[in-house]
């Protein structure tokens, strides 16, 4: 009997997939506990639709993070830090500053967590961040890290 998965199951599938499974194991373990429905024509047609419109839907969001990818790759971000004697900074330039710097001089909104910091920035000067804007696309931002006083 065919069976769409409606829960992601460890030895079958994952939830969505169609799957063929002996007639005992549908009707008495799967269907009951609500792991499974039955395959049925219409059910397989809702499926595909589904896929369909969710495909639509990414390439709607990368086409978007490669505009975005356009707009700050390889450009570079001011940011403005207190600095104490020495010319080392308070702290250190956080992802959310620099996501706020981004948004301020590009008018391009970064989630704060997508911004990979390698190592902690607590000098003056220029710094390499990655940010990953989209799971197969990363932009490269030069940071510029300046004295709140000049």
């Amino acid at each position: 009997m065919k069976v769409v998965l409606e829960q992601d199951i460890k030895a079958l599938g994952k939830k969505g997939e169609v799957r063929e499974v002996s007639d005992g194991y549908a009707r008495n373990f799967l269907i009951p506990r609500g792991l499974a429905s039955e395959a049925t024509p219409a059910r397989i047609r809702e499926l595909e639709e589904r896929a369909q419109r969710l495909d639509q839907k990414r390439g709607r969001e990368e086409e978007k993070a490669r505009q975005v990818l356009e707009r700050i790759d390889g450009k570079v971000v001011l940011v403005k830090a207190r600095v104490g004697e020495g010319g080392k900074i308070f702290g250190t330039v956080t992802a959310k500053e620099i996501a706020e710097a981004v948004r301020e001089q590009y008018g391009v909104e970064l989630d704060r967590k997508k911004i990979d910091i390698p190592v902690p920035i607590k000098t003056l000067g220029a710094h390499e961040v990655r940010c990953r804007i989209y799971p197969s696309l990363q932009a490269v931002l030069h940071l510029q890290v300046e004295s709140l006083s000049e």
